[in-house]
């Protein structure tokens, strides 16, 4: 039993680590696409 929390936990850190890496990449393609549309106008 306790190794099937510890690998419940494991995923769980995984799954919320992996949430903040794609929006980090999507606040960063946000950012060149803004910086895209300056550099045009």
């Amino acid at each position: 039993m306790n190794s099937s929390i510890s690998v419940l936990l494991i995923g769980l850190a995984l799954t919320l680590a992996a949430c903040n890496t794609v929006k980090g990449i999507g606040q960063d393609v946000q950012k060149a696409g803004n910086a895209i549309e300056r550099a045009a106008n």
